[in-house]
């Protein structure tokens, strides 16, 4: 019992009863919160936890189970070939001054009984019960972490693939403006309009697209994995996100109170929990200083002989019967138990240090999130304006190539800045939509994208 708190604390580790769900239907479309849902459902690390929170409610039935009655029955049968010798005064047989040697007992002694013991007092049974409780509160945390972290693993994962996605449709406009500027081109060079030259270059800039295309796919389908794994799908399953989903548009507060969110997060109440059991462990190690009682009986039948018929009915049984209190009082231990509390304590104040740790980082990611929240809108909105500008430099400069008024290099390289604004504000929507999962994070909010 004495290190049961550290035992239950240290070794049992991590749900709530899981629920089944079958497999998406072969190529559906699922919005982020049916990805979400299907993923708290069928990922393992998930239904780890819901396996250990079981195990714990095992663990309070068990530490209950000490307090009760222990029975237990013994039998023995013991022979000895040779009795012990024994030396006896003489005047006990009228031989004053010498020993006589006697033996005493028989050839075969045997016994069969029940005892019964039950715990009176024990301080560290009742610091252990409570520990085992705790400890189920400790495991229905980092099973709520647990979802957090497969929440914030999938939503990363899907906007990820969102985001490619809308590259996959930019590669696609230009690579149709170049296919459109090869069939003119072709035209005008078998018309020797264009030179050879001017075609090869439009065809080098194609087969570029073609590559980055590739490139892409090789991406996304390492992204879907990604998702997949997450969510706890098989690999060969076949899904898709759905790019018509509206994902994260999160309200962000002018001044968030540190404190107040710090008190509803999960990870703040887990290590508060934790900091209790080391507590308790600091108190089931101070209860050894404590006496213990116990109540114990004995009810045995023992037979002794001189050959071994013990099965023979006609030979005598002898019945024994006891019952008492055993009272164990700790008196000194070379200041073992001193120094184990001391060790333990030690627990305690790091788990004070996490906190603070948790605390401060806790205000780092809301001033961070919402910064990196505030350039992303700036970005997004210089970018938009970018990629507006890009369209009507490179739609100007084809009608005047047209015209004969600009040469091709002038549009392949407004194709190409078109291009690299249109990923570059890409880009700036993924960073805005992680950055928004990270303050949704950071909030202790998740969950809230399940609804």
């Amino acid at each position: 019992m004495k290190k049961l708190v550290y035992l239950t604390g240290l070794l049992l580790f991590l749900f709530q009863p899981g629920f089944s769900q079958t497999q998406p239907a072969p190529g559906a479309k699922l919005s982020l919160p049916e990805a979400l849902k299907f993923a708290l459902a069928n990922n393992e690390t998930i239904k780890k936890a819901q396996l250990d929170e079981k195990g714990a409610e095992y663990k309070i039935k068990e530490t209950k189970g000490s307090g009760l009655p222990q029975i237990s029955g013994t039998g023995t049968v013991t022979t000895y070939p040779a009795l012990a010798t024994q030396l006896l005064p003489g005047e006990l047989a009228g031989q004053p001054g010498t020993l006589i040697p006697v033996q005493f007992g028989t050839k075969y002694n045997t016994s069969g009984g029940i005892q019964l013991q039950q715990l009176l007092f024990r301080k560290s049974f009742f610091i252990g019960l409570q520990a085992a409780h705790t400890t189920q509160d400790l495991f229905a945390l980092r099973t709520q972490m647990s979802e957090e972290e497969v929440i914030y693993n999938v939503s990363s994962a899907y906007l990820q693939l969102l985001q490619t996605k809308e590259q996959f449709a930019t590669i696609d406009a230009n690579f149709k403006r170049l296919e459109q500027l090869e069939k003119i081109l072709t035209l005008q060079y078998k018309n020797d309009v264009a030179t050879k030259v001017e075609l090869n270059r439009v065809t080098v800039n194609k087969t570029n697209l073609e590559n980055s295309r590739q490139t892409l796919n090789a991406a996304y389908d390492q992204q879907l994995n990604a998702l997949k794994f997450f969510m706890g799908v098989p690999m060969q399953q076949i899904i898709e996100v759905d790019d018509a989903a509206v994902v994260l548009d999160i309200p962000i507060a002018a001044q968030d109170d540190a404190q107040a969110i710090l008190a509803d997060k999960v990870d703040f109440k887990l290590l508060n929990t934790q900091k209790d059991l080391y507590k308790l462990n600091v108190k089931n190690i101070s209860s050894g200083y404590t006496p213990s009682l116990s109540a114990v009986g004995n009810y045995s039948y023992n037979a002794m002989r001189n050959e071994f018929n013990f099965f023979d009915g006609n030979q005598p049984w002898f019945k024994a019967v006891s019952i008492g209190v055993q009272l164990n009082v700790p008196i000194f231990d070379g200041f073992q138990r001193r120094n184990q509390i001391r060790q333990a304590q030690i627990d305690v104040d790091k788990t004070e240090q996490d906190i603070s740790q948790l605390t401060r980082n806790t205000q780092m990611n809301l001033e961070n999130a919402r910064t990196q929240i505030e350039t992303s809108l700036s970005s997004i909105q210089a970018q938009e304006r970018n990629v507006n500008l890009a369209q009507e430099v490179y739609r100007n400069t084809n009608e005047l190539y047209k015209e004969g008024l600009a040469p091709l290099t002038d549009v392949l390289d407004t194709e190409v800045s078109l291009r690299e604004a249109q990923t570059n504000l890409n880009s700036e929507r993924l960073k805005y939509q992680i950055a928004q999962l990270s303050y949704l994070q950071a909030k202790g909010g998740l969950k809230t994208l399940i609804k």
